[in-house]
């Protein structure tokens, strides 16, 4: 199983789709004038305005559940795999695919949010609405949807429990051995499986606002005392920072294990920990209540940069700093050793060991502890990128609990995935991320040409904050965007309750 796995990725992950990354990242921020640098200040201040409603969270909530899907795994065991695939200057790569890439989340997070609608009370909306709405292709959209619950329902929550899992074993040991279905497993496994099942499962059978909720509190708390473990540890050994960034750099493009296995694993580690133009930032967006869509957009931009350049960044340096990584060769070989052979890069071992160097006996647990929290709040967002994708397929097709079958598979996969190995994981894993970046970031690109909604948004944005307006609005008619319903109607609603007629508050 795990060769046909490994054969898909690799085929799925082809030089073609890095580019397709890199290349719309680039396009984007061209055409929208580099706005992850123009609009920086402004991202911040939409982080401390807005509040929600009874349909909505509030800004800081989606970037809350937003970021709980970026932060995770790839932030801790992503790093240490494209670094010991790739070499350092996999690093340099993460940094250029997330600067690039804060572009693309700009666009779809704008479109997730100018086309969302009212489902049961609450906003939904993400890439299977703008595909059907701004494409005119709803079976597209039904693509996606299948594909995205697939992806994160099924095959992305086993990377994350697998990761907790191991983190667990190597923080405190394996324990016994128990032979469960053909193989050995450990106790500290099982264990972590059980916990995190239970857990789990009380908290997304509580909806959407109780994800918002756990989210907004765990995942800043854990993201801030990880970062500054990691400057602790840069601190210690500052001298040497010069000489990191250096090798990063020059790495990237002279690196040990090729140039093509950089800019692979580090696109590849980056799209997967940042999210942007994979699909799954939009959900989130979607869910705010914002005065304007492009405040969204501008909020996701935001939320990959704490994701790869602070987060992922912190562990990279302290990978490196501490020497405590190992890069394989493609002969099988190793082109640097630093740690036993038998060390997995594709586990949390890299950081919980440089930790360990630094602050022995509480290195190792603090790593498992913050990539419990890390990916389980990944998980949580997984599971409300799922149930938003189903309740898109449930507008056309129903069938009684359909979303309680959901959580309960998507429980069993958690359960699964954290005793299965770390390469089959990743490879499944790889697979669903790159599956959905395929289908979501053409579309956009398509989207962008048939009439660019998204850019149409930033402008009007743009205008408004030239003219200092107190209050945003969002007419989209009036930009000639169609089938913006939820923001039609709000709009049509205001000039009503005003007293206005529509044609002559369009004239």
């Amino acid at each position: 199983m795990q060769s046909i796995v490994d054969a898909l990725s690799g085929l799925i992950w082809s030089p073609a789709l890095i580019y397709l990354c890199l290349g719309a990242g680039l396009f984007f921020s061209v055409v929208t004038r580099f706005v992850q640098v123009r609009q920086f200040a402004e991202m911040i201040r939409l982080l401390r305005d807005g509040g929600s409603s009874e349909q909505g969270i509030s800004t800081f909530q989606a970037l809350a559940v937003s970021l709980s899907g970026r932060v995770g795994t790839g932030n801790i065991a992503g790093v240490a795999a494209a670094i010991g695939f790739g070499g350092p200057g996999a690093v340099f790569w993460m940094w250029v695919v997330a600067f690039l890439g804060a572009a693309t989340a700009y666009i779809e997070s704008a479109m997730g949010q100018i086309y969302k609608e009212v489902d049961e009370g609450q906003y939904r909306g993400g890439p299977a609405f703008y595909f059907e709405k701004a494409l005119g292709q709803k079976w597209f959209g039904w693509l996606f949807a299948v594909f995205t619950v697939l992806a994160v329902g099924l095959l992305l929550p086993g990377v994350q429990a697998n990761a907790m899992a191991n983190a667990a074993e190597v923080a405190f040991g394996p324990g016994q051995l128990i032979d469960l279905m053909g193989s050995e497993v450990s106790t500290t496994k099982l264990i972590t499986a059980g916990g995190v099942v239970v857990f789990l499962g009380a908290i997304i059978f509580g909806g959407v606002k109780r994800i918002a909720g756990f989210t907004q509190i765990v995942v800043p708390f854990m993201a801030v005392a990880y970062m500054l473990l990691a400057l602790v540890v840069i601190g210690m050994n500052l001298g040497e920072l010069p000489g990191i960034v250096k090798l990063i750099v020059t790495d990237a493009f002279t690196p040990m294990a090729g140039v093509g296995a950089a800019i692979g694993w580090g696109v590849k580690r980056g799209v997967y920990s940042n999210e942007a133009g994979q699909g799954s930032g939009p959900h989130a967006a979607a869910a705010a209540e914002v005065e304007h869509p492009a405040q969204q957009g501008l909020v996701q931009a935001f939320s990959v940069y704490v994701d790869t350049l602070f987060v992922c960044s912190a562990t990279a340096f302290m990978i490196l700093i501490t020497g405590a990584y190992n890069v394989h060769g493609g002969d099988g070989g190793f082109l640097i050793q630093n740690l036993a052979a038998e060390t997995a890069a594709n586990s949390p071992a890299f950081t919980q060991m440089a930790l360990e160097s630094v602050f022995p006996d509480v290195g190792k647990v603090f790593v498992a502890l913050a990539l419990f929290f890390f990916a389980f709040t990944t998980i949580l967002a997984y599971y409300y990128v799922a149930e938003t994708n189903v309740a898109y397929m449930r507008r056309t097709f129903t069938f009684p609990g359909e979303l309680t079958l959901l959580k309960v598979l998507l429980l069993g996969m958690v359960f699964y995935g954290s005793i299965r190995t770390a390469d089959l994981a990743w490879a499944l894993g790889d697979i669903g991320v790159g599956v959905m970046a395929w289908l979501n970031i053409v579309v956009i690109l398509v989207i962008f040409f048939l009439g660019g909604p998204a850019i149409k948004a930033l402008r009007d944005y743009e205008r408004q904050q030239a003219l200092g307006v107190k209050n945003y609005t969002f007419d989209p008619e009036e930009l000639g965007i169609m089938n913006a319903d939820f923001w039609r109607e709000r709009m049509d609603g205001g000039r009503e309750g005003a007293g206005v007629p529509k044609n002559e508050a369009r004239d």
